[in-house]
């Protein structure tokens, strides 16, 4: 039988393999970006969450009756929903979407607010649509919220939590097998700070990997990319400053945004020129 000691080395070892070992294992790829991530959640058991929740919420707020802004956004989203199928046709990845089942309704809600669950349900709030102005401005914003249904950013994110709760699991565990009470103490109560601080910054790559495909795929659609620095700065405004640090913030900067988003325009201009749907 091995020492003790020996085999705490050998445990650690082992666990960090494995853990690494089913990292690469369940990779996947980013349409567009191409960028790789986790990805853990089955997607069948994430879509029956997601419409669940839905159904919830549409049971819990009233959606809206002004037809002309109903209108506006079921017409922009069946827009780039065709361009979202025909982009992942060409790519042979039709099979990523085949499970969705696409829906865009209007809330009545005063919040400056927007969202795509997984699976295609999209909801825009009332708030947002003065700032939007017309359909090029909404479609920045429903282009975005889609992209990050079909980045799979809400599986990624949970992927993410599972891991990083697996790490924290070994990590706690490690520390109890040598009882240092006061290390395993501190240890505990900043976890949960660490890994909240370290999730964010995914999620700030999951808003610019957003901004970059929803370009593209309201671009394909026909709309005009060069809006969306023009709709930022209108939502720069309508927060008053009002926004965290980025450092802990969720989203980018405005300023940071905007930058960005003019440094995508050559690429979005490309797909908007030649898009069979522009008006």
């Amino acid at each position: 039988m091995l020492p003790k000691k020996t085999m705490k080395q050998f445990l650690k070892k082992f666990i960090f393999l494995a853990l690494i070992a089913f990292t690469f294992s369940y990779c996947n790829t980013v349409p567009v970006t191409g960028r790789r991530q986790l990805k853990f959640m089955p997607d069948s058991e994430l879509l029956a969450m997601s419409f669940s929740q839905y159904n919830q919420f549409l049971s819990q707020n009233r959606l809206s009756t002004n037809q002309a802004q109903v209108n506006m956004v079921r017409g922009v989203g069946t827009r780039i929903q065709r361009a979202v199928e025909a982009y992942m046709a060409e790519k042979g990845m039709s099979d990523r979407i085949q499970d969705f089942r696409w829906e865009f309704n209007v809330v009545e809600d005063r919040q400056v607010n927007a969202f795509c669950m997984p699976g295609g349900k999209v909801v825009v709030y009332t708030g947002i649509m003065s700032i939007c102005r017309d359909e090029n401005g909404l479609a920045i914003v429903m282009g975005h919220e889609i992209a990050h249904a079909i980045a799979e950013h809400g599986n990624e994110r949970m992927s993410q939590t599972l891991l990083a709760n697996g790490l924290l699991t070994v990590g706690g565990a490690i520390v109890q097998s040598k009882n240092p009470s006061l290390v395993n103490q501190i240890l505990l109560q900043s976890a949960g700070v660490v890994t909240n601080l370290g999730l964010l910054s995914f999620s700030r790559q999951h808003e610019s990997e957003a901004d970059k495909i929803g370009l593209i795929f309201s671009s394909m659609a026909g709309y005009d990319p060069r809006e969306a620095p023009a709709f930022w700065q209108r939502m720069a405004g309508a927060s008053n400053g009002q926004q965290p640090p980025e450092f802990l913030s969720t989203h980018p900067s405005h300023d940071r945004r905007i930058r960005d988003l003019e440094a995508m325009m050559p690429e979005a201009m490309s797909y908007y020129e030649k898009s069979p749907m522009r008006n």
